[in-house]
């Protein structure tokens, strides 16, 4: 097969026809394309297998073992950052107009829950934290919930503790207690030591506005009210433009999705863009022997990353990613691209011609809605069954306190070397290979499963990842080509970043 050939792509490529003959087994995959090597050890076949599966067992362990809150060197920060931004823009989402409020709750769900959510986390962290400021932290967001009794006992406890706790007590009482009247001397007292514990924020304003109104001092409540007011409408208004952008990708991806659908049985599929695509021209055992080699090499290497890296150095924790892959690449090119006659461009389907851009442009736009719809489906059901995923799995400190230079290294490693180079690994090579073993499905199902474990994350991300793993499996498999994955796979993790830097940063 010479390469020219391989770049072209027909007017018309009918879809894969449904094989019903067994509903895992592959039955239609051609035969290998090329003359290709049969001298794989067995023996380091097994080792490198026994070394995947024991690096998968670590990632595990140490997401079950390690608490999340062990993980990040300042918790309370963290948290306190998080908390204090969702409540402001809580507080302006309550100003917005009504249509903003419905759609709001439509696709985040229900704050209230948000607010339970946050007192649990807080719960957490005053349990392992000796810092004052956290069980104060709770108590005003305690009685900013209706749970006023829950903050009078806290109160009530601290009076048995060495300062600040009693101090944090006298403040809580006396904004929320009923029947307690600050005089004006009090009130600046309050006042003072509200500032001197608690940092510039939500957390601030809601005690230092209570307090003023129980003083009477409404030209204080309304100064506090208009600071507020004027931070809570900033962050509103950024998570208002971030979920339109989402709404429409969501819109325009959900008509090309029907399109999709109803053209599924002609003999023009209007996103497809390579003639080759999956199952791979290339034998499975041979296939099967070279991620084995690879992944073995890519876990080591990303073990000697952690162990001897410097944490703080993010410039050499963004080439992990790549420099991790490299030997399943070169693997992977050595022994299987280049005896069928393939260039990377060609076997991945990267070389999608200008007139195909279109195309891509549907595909991509497809799958991201598809990606969306799946997670409002999954975070309404968590929100129905009270499932919660750990605030610590996403909050990131690069995105949310590091320097220009820092994000947008970080930046680089999320929206550019994750999707490249885990769309080659994962769907290109992984999925690709099980596809001449197995149906669509089980192929998707078991690559995204693998591609779920590594990266750590508790059940719901889990559940998350491997919907994004199977959807990228499927338009690579629909399309020929890794680009819609790869830019699918970019635009999600922007739009993460660009969420958790407009909340928090």
């Amino acid at each position: 097969m010479d390469a020219q050939s391989n770049t072209i792509i027909p007017d018309s490529v009918p879809p894969p026809q449904p094989d019903t003959s067994s509903w895992w087994r592959a039955t239609d995959v051609p035969p290998p394309v090329g003359e290709y090597s049969h001298r794989f050890s067995p023996v380091i076949s097994v080792l490198a297998a026994v070394f995947l599966v024991l690096a998968l067992t670590s990632v595990v362990w140490l997401s079950l073992s390690i608490p999340k809150l062990d993980r990040m060197d300042a918790p309370e920060a963290a948290l306190a950052r998080m908390v204090s931004r969702t409540m402001d823009a809580q507080e302006g989402l309550r100003r917005a107009p009504e249509w903003k409020q419905l759609v709001l709750a439509w696709i985040t769900g229900d704050s209230e829950s948000e607010r339970l959510q946050a007192i649990t986390w807080y719960r957490e962290l005053a349990q392992v934290s000796e810092d004052p400021v956290v069980p104060l932290q709770l108590a005003v967001l305690q009685a900013e919930s209706a749970q006023v009794s829950q903050a009078l006992l806290s109160a009530h406890e601290w009076d048995r503790l060495d300062e600040p706790f009693p101090q944090a007590a006298r403040l809580i009482r006396a904004a929320y207690a009923e029947g307690t009247t600050p005089d004006r001397e009090s009130l600046d007292r309050f006042q003072a030591e509200a500032a001197e514990l608690l940092p510039a924020g939500w957390f601030y304003d809601r005690l230092a506005e209570r307090l003023a109104m129980k003083a009477g001092n409404q030209e204080l409540a309304s100064s506090i009210q208009a600071s507020s007011t004027a931070r809570a409408d900033r962050m509103f208004n950024l998570s208002w433009k971030l979920t339109f952008v989402e709404l429409l990708a969501m819109l325009f991806g959900t008509v090309v999705l029907i399109r999709v659908w109803l053209t599924r049985k002609r003999d023009t599929d209007p996103i497809r863009l390579h003639s080759i695509g999956v199952p791979p021209p290339w034998p499975g055992g041979v296939g099967a022997a070279v991620l084995l080699r690879g992944g073995a090499l890519g876990a080591l290497f990303t073990a000697m990353f952690l162990f001897y890296m410097p944490p703080e150095n993010a410039s050499l924790r963004a080439l992990a990613i790549p420099m991790s892959n490299v030997p399943l690449l070169l693997l992977a090119y050595y022994h299987l691209f280049r005896p069928s006659g393939l260039s990377f461009d060609e076997g991945f389907g990267l070389d999608v011609p200008w007139n195909r851009l279109g195309r891509l442009a549907a595909a991509v736009v497809a799958v991201v809605a598809a990606g969306l719809w799946g997670e409002w489906a999954m975070d309404r059901l968590a929100e129905h069954w009270q499932w919660t995923s750990h605030w610590t799995e996403w909050f990131d400190a690069e995105l949310v306190w590091g320097s220009p230079p820092q994000t947008f290294v970080s930046l680089i490693e999320y929206v550019v070397f994750a999707p490249i180079f885990e769309e080659l690994a994962f769907r290109g090579l992984l999925f690709a290979i099980l596809r001449r073993k197995f149906r669509f499905l089980p192929a998707a199902l078991i690559s995204a499963g693998i591609f779920g474990i590594a990266h750590g994350y508790g059940v719901l991300g889990l559940v998350s990842v491997c919907w994004s793993g199977v959807l990228w499996a499927w338009i690579y498999e629909r399309t020929g080509s890794l680009l819609p994955g790869i830019l699918a796979h970019a635009i999600n993790n922007l739009l993460v970043c660009l969420a958790v830097m407009a909340l928090l940063r």
